[in-house]
């Protein structure tokens, strides 16, 4: 998933503050822009493993057109940060699921040319997160809907 971040460059310590709107009380800084969108991952990946250890939901992402039209990120600098959230939702578990042969077959074309899936395990588990955020969003009728 990738993860809207709202840059604002400062004149105290850091050259760059970060802002994860998605994850409210996740911040981050850097003192070169580079370094502050380094920091804002392991923020967001240290952030989502609090909430997954303490059962939490977690909050879906927005877009950053939809963010962009907040003015109290007016000026800020937009930039998106990927994580892959499946590793952090805690252990893997094995199962049996029965699939159409046909749609087996371009699940695996898929992940073979998009290598960020790594497995067709991987790409099921990224299809099942993003659908579970998308009727979450649907059923409560809001933008931004947990996890």
């Amino acid at each position: 998933m990738f993860y809207p971040i709202a840059i604002e460059a400062g004149d105290n310590d850091f050259a760059y503050g970060v802002i994860v709107p998605d994850l409210p009380g996740c911040y981050s800084a850097g003192d070169t822009l580079d370094e502050a969108i380094m920091n804002a991952k392991e923020a967001i990946t240290g952030h989502i493993e609090l909430l997954v250890e303490l059962e939490k939901d977690i909050p879906a992402v927005s877009t950053v057109a939809e963010l962009a039209k907040n003015a109290e990120y007016s000026g800020y600098t937009w930039a998106l940060v990927e994580i892959d959230l499946t590793r952090l939702l805690g252990g893997s578990e094995k199962i049996n699921v029965t699939l159409p042969k046909s749609l087996i077959d371009r699940i695996d074309r898929c992940v073979a040319s998009n290598p960020e899936f790594k497995s067709r395990s991987g790409f099921l588990a990224q299809a099942a997160l993003e659908r579970v955020v998308a009727v979450r969003s649907k059923h409560r009728g809001e933008k931004n809907k947990p996890v």
